[in-house]
């Protein structure tokens, strides 16, 4: 299989460039065309991502190699696929994958940690994000080594020992669990690679919703995976924090830290108030969530950027699917654009990471974004929610800013989003919730030339393809007429 057939059947290459039609200078553009206010910055963006976390970069590593390297393309080339420009690592605390397999015996004792220079495949996809240009590099640990926690055990809740009202017979694990942490950070900077965002929790309040339980549902409902507990008030945080934020800051690594992952928006505005209420400003970078038990629709109480570092859909609400739109539902892809729209727009976020990335013939999941298809299993599929990010991800580039814009409100079940570039270029992302096609015009931006305008559309038959606009100019304005087709989204480009 040639790459490059692959990207021809996905329409990724060989799009045909539609000329723009002129008006003439007579025609004056509407009263309620859309206004770009690039003076008027509102939040900066660091980037859309994902991970293959959990040995998930391992079996990409060792798929064919053409099929490997066609994914990659399609997840970070700038020009032809998404543009990803974050990925999000997995830290291992289980004793087969962790740096430190064995309690040294004591919290003071010397730890004895072991290093195999891949990291089930993560220092070798890292590398490959690299070699795209991807900078920004997220190391997340679900859990602490079972013996830091009141549990013992690694995938079993437990509290970090020696947090407020965690005491363990072994002792205070607090310190030794930051050098850990410090500790993978250096393995990777061995392998020459600058982990960028460094965050110790995952999903922290997920045996929370079963503590009503009596101990048979308790049981039952125990995550099977690494995790490590905070209470709501996020008091072992708030211990853990400057320890944490001390001993990167002694190592001198340029490392951003993270908090902390919860299970959805709610809860993580939860443990946000009481995360600036103590100063933990001071130590933190970013404050991340995830977006399972509830969406990002409002901003966060904090100065710091706030990400939705980890997105997915339920096994039980749908398999994965290449379907735009449907019936609406979770696994379709118009669903997450109004997901990342309404994140970008409503909630001020500054990332949107999506669960996993690559897998293989795991279909029955609708949590990751490529899959294989085919007679031999060797030809990309992308779902639709792969072109739900990519048509963000492609063109709002890292460092890019969110800007106001004014003139939207007669696009009826539109959600419209604007932003600028590092390079000054002007990106418009029309997300058409609704039944019903529409029109708009946007007034050229300042500084910005007309005729450099070009938009695409994705929806139920087009993906990432180029779509005509029409360029008007007058003595005094020059602006853009563009289609948004129902259930659609259309990004326009202003080089």
């Amino acid at each position: 299989m040639r790459t490059s057939s692959t990207y021809h059947a996905l329409g990724l290459l060989g799009l045909t460039v539609p000329s723009l039609a002129g008006v003439a200078s007579c025609s004056a553009p509407k009263a309620d065309a859309i206004t770009i206010k690039t003076d008027s910055k509102l939040q900066k963006i660091d980037g859309f991502g994902f991970s293959q976390a959990f040995t998930r970069a391992a079996e990409f590593q060792a798929a064919d190699p053409q099929l490997s390297k066609a994914a990659l393309d399609l997840f970070f080339d700038k020009k032809n696929g998404a543009g990803f420009s974050i990925i999000r690592n997995w830290i291992p605390s289980s004793s087969n994958y962790t740096i430190e397999p064995s309690s040294p015996g004591s919290p003071s004792s010397t730890p004895q940690y072991r290093w195999d220079g891949w990291d089930e495949g993560q220092v070798w996809f890292t590398k490959q994000a690299r070699s795209y240009g991807v900078k920004t590099i997220y190391a997340d640990a679900w859990s602490a080594p079972g013996f830091m926690k009141t549990s013992g055990d690694e995938a079993k809740p437990g509290f970090l020992c020696g947090t407020p009202g965690h005491e363990c017979a072994s002792g205070d694990w607090r310190q030794a669990y930051a050098d850990y942490l410090v500790q993978y950070v250096e393995f990777y900077k061995k392998e020459g690679i600058d982990i960028t965002h460094l965050g110790f929790l995952n999903e922290p309040d997920f045996k929370n919703e079963f503590e009503e339980a009596d101990p048979v549902a308790l049981a039952s409902n125990r995550p099977s995976y690494s995790n490590m507990q905070i209470s709501d008030n996020a008091s072992e945080a708030i211990d853990f924090i400057p320890i944490l934020r001390k001993t990167v800051d002694h190592a001198k690594l340029d490392v951003s830290l993270t908090c902390c992952d919860a299970t959805g928006w709610d809860k993580q505005a939860e443990y946000t108030k009481a995360l600036v209420a103590a100063g933990m400003q001071r130590d933190l970078d970013v404050i991340t969530s995830h977006m399972y038990s509830s969406d990002a629709t409002y901003p966060l109480d904090t100065i710091l950027p706030t990400w939705i570092s980890e997105a997915g859909v339920e096994t039980s609400s749908g398999r994965f699917v290449p379907t735009w739109y449907s019936t609406g539902n979770v696994n379709e892809g118009l669903a997450w654009a109004i997901k990342i729209a309404k994140g970008l727009v409503d909630a001020n976020l500054n990332a949107y990471l999506f669960w996993e990335g690559f897998e293989i013939n795991q279909q029955q999941s609708a949590s990751h974004l490529l899959d294989v298809t085919g007679p031999d299993q060797k030809t990309i599929l992308p779902s639709g929610i792969f072109y739900a990010f990519s048509m963000f991800s492609r063109f709002i580039r890292p460092d890019a800013y969110r800007v106001a814009i004014e003139g939207t409100d007669k696009l009826a079940n539109v959600i419209t989003a604007a932003f600028q570039n590092k390079d000054k270029s002007v990106i418009v992302v029309f997300t058409n919730t609704g039944a019903a096609s529409q029109s708009t015009e946007i007034l050229v931006p300042p500084h910005q030339a007309g005729s450099s305008a070009k938009a695409w559309l994705t929806d139920n038959d087009h993906k990432i393809e180029k779509t005509p606009v029409e360029h008007t100019r007058t003595n005094d304005h020059s602006s853009i007429k563009v289609n948004i087709p129902a259930h659609s989204v259309v990004t326009v480009k202003f080089a």
